[in-house]
This record gives structure tokens, C-alpha cells and sequence, in this order.
């Protein structure tokens, strides 16, 4: 099974898509009848949904859509981590068996070390023993904190969203990313994602530097470790959705031919909760 483990629905009418602006190109409604066509002609047979706003609201939201979509696997979503209730919320979240996981879009914080403080200790506690995921969303400089998190709290399955958003084509910018990656990826309860790396290019930047980038991140988190997802809609800000899906699929055969199918929807169905995936497909 081919699955794209990061995709996107919304409707910027619902109001709470604080970064979405009125003259993004992307500013529009996207929903499963959109993506469905471009599912079909890549032979992606299911999806993952992660939230794009900082709302319960829009986790109910993406978790009816799933509902009504058989080949929406589940949902990655929002919770407030330091609420005085956010372990209950955990709780209450983790019955659902569509929610999959939980995304506070660190890159949007003020402060890039939030995800340090102990206070969230109790809610990522609850996070790991529910058997939810933990979808981290940084830039390069937040990955030092990404990899402290990993080391104390061993049990919680983190997923690095976009392999924290590399300056793609920068001039110095690929060999610190590389470092801190691979610092990272020393934790065994860290897996990455191969997204969104298209809309990362700077300007005189290449195919190539994605490419190795990709190969980079097979270096250093291997077969079983990478999983692809295709950040649509927002990729269509840098390409195709066919496009990416191939760009990736081969820079993985280039590695190892053998790693594509894991990549590809293998590992997604490991680390996100595949018993209930597979129950909502036959459903």
C-alpha cells in the first residue's frame, strides 16, 4: 500500500488559519474531492490528515472529513498541551481511533524552546502511553530541542515533519542542518518525514539539492525510519503533486530499490497505529 503520510484539507472561511493569508495562492477551500484525482494518478491508495490550525475546532473538523473518507487513515490534530486539562484531552482525543496524533506547530511559537519546559511533561507522558504520535513541526534551529525531547521521553514516537524545513540551495546553511540531523537521528524513537522539501528551495537551488537531502536523511535514519508524505496542498506552491511523488520515489530506489514500498506506506501504517488504519480501509 502507497501512503501519503502528510496532507492537508481546509477552508479558510472557517477563520482560524492564522498564517494562511488572503493573497497566498494556496487561500482556498481543498477538500477530498480535490486530492482524490491526484491520489488516483499517482496509485497513492490512502492518506494521513494533519492539522494546519492551533484549534480544537479544526481537529473536529478534519476528524468529520475522515469519517466520510475511507482512505483518510486518520488524523494528526491539535490538543493544548498546557492546558490544565491536556492529559484528559489526550485521553479523550486517543478513544477516537481516527485521531492518530497530536501536532503543536512549534515553528509558529514566539519561543523556539516551548517544547523544553517540564511542564509539558505530564501531557507528552499521556501522549506516549495512549500509543499516539508526536508529529514535530521545526525549523533547523528548534532540531537541538527535538533531539533533548527524544532522550527524555524515550516511549514517545516522534515524527520530524519536513525533516525540519532545510534551507535547501543556501550556501552553509545544508551542513549544519546535516549535523543536527544527525544528532537526531540517534534516537531510536525518532522517524522522519520525506515532505515539504520542494517549497523549501532558495532561490538557485536545484532538483539536486533535493535529492541529497533526501539521500541524507537515508544516511542517517535508513529504510525503516523515512516515511514520504506530499504536504499537498502546499506543495503546489513549488510543484506537482505527481511531480514530488516521483522526485522522492526515485531518490529512494536510487538508495536502495528495496526501501521504496516501506517508505513509500509501510512505515506510515507502523507508526500510526496500523490495526485501526487497516479496520477503517475495510470499513
Amino acid at each position: 500500500m502507497i501512503v501519503d503520510a502528510h496532507q492537508h484539507f481546509w477552508d479558510p472561511a472557517r477563520g482560524d488559519y492564522g498564517w494562511l493569508k488572503p493573497d497566498n495562492p494556496i487561500h482556498r477551500v481543498y477538500l477530498p474531492a480535490d486530492l482524490r484525482p491526484l491520489l488516483d494518478e499517482a496509485g497513492v491508495q490512502a492518506t494521513i490528515l494533519v492539522q494546519a490550525a492551533p484549534t480544537p475546532e479544526e481537529t473536529d473538523y478534519m476528524l468529520g472529513l475522515a469519517r466520510e473518507t475511507p482512505w483518510i487513515l486518520g488524523v494528526v490534530g491539535w490538543i493544548d498541551l498546557l492546558a490544565d486539562d491536556a492529559v484528559e484531552q489526550v485521553r479523550r482525543r486517543a478513544r477516537d481511533p481516527l485521531f492518530l496524533g497530536v501536532r503543536p506547530m512549534l515553528q509558529d511559537l514566539k519561543d523556539p524552546d516551548w517544547i523544553r519546559q517540564h511542564a509539558l511533561d505530564p501531557a507528552l507522558e499521556a501522549i506516549a502511553a495512549e500509543g499516539l504520535v508526536f508529529d514535530a513541526l521545526v525549523l533547523p534551529h528548534q532540531i537541538e530541542a527535538i533531539a533533548e525531547l527524544a532522550v527524555r521521553h524515550p516511549r514517545l514516537p516522534i515524527v520530524l515533519d519536513h525533516a525540519a524545513k532545510p534551507h535547501l540551495g543556501e550556501v552553509g546553511a545544508m551542513g549544519g542542518w546535516a549535523s543536527a540531523i544527525a544528532t537526531l537521528a540517534r534516537a531510536p524513537n525518532v522517524t522522519c518525514k520525506v515532505s515539504g522539501l520542494l517549497t523549501e528551495l532558495r532561490p538557485g537551488g536545484s532538483r539536486e539539492d533535493v535529492v541529497c537531502a533526501i539521500a541524507t536523511l537515508f544516511d542517517l535514519f535508513g529504510a525503516r525510519r523515512l516515511l514520504w508524505g506530499s504536504d499537498w496542498p502546499v506543495v503546489t506552491l513549488a510543484g506537482s503533486y505527481q511531480g514530488w511523488f516521483e522526485l522522492a520515489r526515485d531518490a529512494i530506489a536510487a538508495k536502495d530499490p528495496d526501501a521504496v514500498p516501506a517508505v513509500m506506506g509501510g512505515n506510515a501504517l507502523c507508526i500510526y497505529r496500523p490495526d485501526q488504519a487497516a479496520r477503517h480501509i475495510r470499513a
